[in-house]
């Protein structure tokens, strides 16, 4: 856990070039915390947005049977690119180590290693996704109605999933190095070319879901080339140089134990959902039309909660490597408390809204009441989503990355698995599916709750720098 310490430390010196970075351990808690989780909140926000755009343009000039085949995708592309995004983010962390310690020669190791591993991983990926996507959709009992439209819209996707991986790894690097700014205008200007290629591909050429799939792939890749092109020119020492590309052992190793834990987590989970997806597939296109433009809508409203346990580990990391452990422990207290209540506010509205922002997406009266029953069912229980959310967000800045990684293999995966298997079998009525999440959100707050009562988490984080 040395790695945040070195890197926040050192990071005060580059201020005065970079602007960027934000010192956590001084001033307001309360406002420190929320001016550090806006810019993450923008970036979200965003990424949402693009997400959407394919489901809207779908959901209002395309059939159900196309717009349950985009919709109910999420979980199925982020089992491949959730794996390696996780490493991106373990990328990200080793790059920020030696650019805040000046190691400028092992940082541009650190940075060619990474673009090196984002172009094998695009490879990787896109073999993944066409092989495995039609075994996938058939496991999944995706309806015949849905099927071809399914298969159609993934086999494009993952033919160009190479655009989504670049993307994602050039922006963990710059983020790295300081420049969260320039990954967000390129995110802002895709999703706009995003939008546009939609209305065009999908409302205006008819092409439905192969439309939606290949908007997405030409504006993800606008963004990915734009991002190398910015890495192609910046300063000598943190230039991208296609010559210097070599995989550094010793830095793919450090990358690898940073990273691998909270990509198998992205991994892990995305089965648990996708088993939790065959069985709402098994009640029909409706019901997955329902549960997709809830999961839409859902992704949006959650946002600012997801940014608070974004800023609460750099908080916690900052804090507890000035020795500040007091400020730490109320940092924590705050972010936990305020996500909370945001989050119940959040589900207040949802709960009564729900009927209404659903036909954003869908027009179907059965499809809107199968996602009326989901947000009904979970939406009042948000407070305990956010609570796992930050609790976790706590313990990485701790460096107890290994605690949440296992509660949510055990709970959000292992538990809802057997929990939906075994219920829908006595229960089978929809609302058995729904009530998976309040209760594995219940059972991994009462483990982080414990852990963070129990444990002396401030100082563990001296005890692993000296390790």
């Amino acid at each position: 856990m040395s790695i945040h310490f070195h890197h926040h430390a050192a990071h005060g010196k580059q201020n005065a070039v970079h602007g960027k970075n934000v010192n956590l351990t001084e001033g307001s808690i309360a406002k420190g915390l929320i001016s550090f989780a806006v810019p993450l909140l923008l970036g979200q926000l965003l990424q949402q947005l693009y997400n959407m755009a394919d489901a809207w343009v779908v959901g209002n000039f395309a059939d159900n049977d196309a717009f349950a085949a985009v919709s109910s995708g999420g979980n199925l592309t982020f089992l491949i690119i959730g794996f390696f995004n996780g490493i991106a983010i373990g990328g990200g962390v080793i790059i920020s180590r030696y650019f805040g310690a000046g190691d400028r020669e092992n940082m541009q190791k650190a940075i060619h290693t990474n673009f090196l591993f984002g172009i094998i991983a695009s490879i990787l990926s896109t073999i993944a996704g066409l092989l495995l996507v039609p075994q996938l959709l058939v496991l999944m009992r995706t309806p015949e109605s849905v099927l071809p439209n399914s298969l159609a819209y993934f086999r494009i996707y993952f033919g160009g999933v190479s655009t989504v991986i670049l993307y994602n790894i050039c922006m963990s690097i710059m983020r790295a190095l300081g420049d969260s700014l320039h990954p967000l205008y390129y995110l802002l200007f895709s999703s706009l070319v995003n939008v546009v290629l939609d209305l065009l591909f999908v409302a205006g050429f008819h092409w439905g879901v192969s439309g939606a799939a290949i908007a997405t792939v030409i504006a993800q890749g606008l963004s990915a080339a734009l991002c190398i092109i910015r890495m192609c020119r910046v300063p000598d020492d943190t230039r991208l140089d296609f010559k210097k590309l070599r995989l550094q052992p010793d830095i793919m190793n450090q990358v690898l134990r940073q990273g691998l834990p909270t990509g198998v987590q992205n991994s892990v989970i995305s089965i648990g959902n996708i088993v939790i997806q065959s069985n709402i597939n098994a009640f029909g296109s409706f019901a997955m039309s329902g549960q997709g433009a809830y999961a839409k809508i859902e992704g949006f409203v959650f946002l600012p909660i997801t940014c608070m346990s974004l800023a609460l580990p750099t908080f916690i990391s900052q804090n507890l490597g000035a020795r500040e452990y007091d400020r730490a422990k109320k940092g924590a207290a705050f972010g936990i408390g305020f996500g909370m209540v945001l989050a119940e506010l959040i589900g207040a509205l949802l709960y009564l809204g729900a009927p209404y922002a659903l036909r954003f997406f869908v027009d179907s009266t059965e499809a809107v009441a199968f996602g009326t029953i989901h947000s009904q069912v979970v939406s009042p229980f948000f407070f305990l989503l956010a609570f796992s959310h930050c609790a976790a967000g706590v313990l990485r800045g701790c460096g107890k990355s290994i605690i949440p990684m296992a509660a949510m293999l055990a709970f959000w995966c292992g538990v809802r698995i057997v929990y939906v298997t075994l219920a829908v079998q006595v229960f089978p009525v929809f609302q058995t599916i729904s009530w998976a999440y309040p209760l594995t959100w219940s059972l991994s707050s009462i483990v982080f709750l414990l852990f963070l009562l129990k444990s002396d988490w401030t100082h563990s984080f001296e005890r692993g720098a000296k390790r």
